[in-house]
């Protein structure tokens, strides 16, 4: 695994052999940052990564200078690694927290300007994830989330989602909690 633009550029990352982590594909991860590099400021999100795995998504959003970022990973073994790594990088900003991911989502009261899903594609509760991402007002004001998955799930019916990428076995999904549908959620109570 190598992170692929930024600060740590052409940095290799070697999780030991025996991870289970699935980590996203360089040509999807370059896909999915040039496609936010059109969209966002990196060096001024608050960013959440749900199911750290190995920590990828994390590494690249610090390269490009986001130094606000909570990574979420259940695995103490994957948890540790991704510490040791963003200790070895000398990564400010990164908060790795240990945590049942599902749990997380259920407590957390801040709101995040990018949040990124990357669950394992057999998770009985995947396609449970962006609705509960929604629900619970996660996204910040003009907030983008984005849910890597399989071909199997589609989620192009959800509120606020705006548009479908794949690219081989990978797929992302993108919502985003745009001004006006805030305005809109905000005018539906009065």
């Amino acid at each position: 695994m190598r992170i692929i633009s930024g600060k740590y550029r052409h940095r290799v990352i070697l999780p030991p052999t025996n991870f289970k982590a699935r980590p996203t594909t360089d040509l999807a991860k370059e896909s999915l940052f040039n496609i936010l590099e059109n969209r966002v400021d990196f060096e001024a999100l608050k960013v959440l990564d749900l199911f750290g795995g190995t920590g990828g998504i994390s590494y690249e959003f610090a390269s490009r200078g986001c130094t606000d970022i909570t990574c979420v990973e259940l695995n103490y073994n994957h948890y540790s690694f991704i510490r040791r790594t963003a200790a070895d990088l000398k990564i400010e900003g990164l908060k790795v927290v240990r945590a049942d991911v599902l749990k997380f989502i259920g407590n957390c009261e801040e709101k995040f300007d990018l949040i990124f899903a990357d669950p394992p594609y057999d998770l009985p509760q995947l396609p449970e994830i962006p609705k509960m991402v929604i629900d619970k007002q996660l996204l910040a004001d003009g907030g983008i989330f984005v849910m890597e998955h399989s071909e199997k799930n589609s989620f192009s019916d959800l509120p606020l989602f705006i548009m479908h990428k794949h690219y081989g076995a990978v797929n992302f999904s993108f919502f985003e909690n745009s001004t006006e549908e805030a305005e809109e959620n905000d005018g539906a109570g009065n």
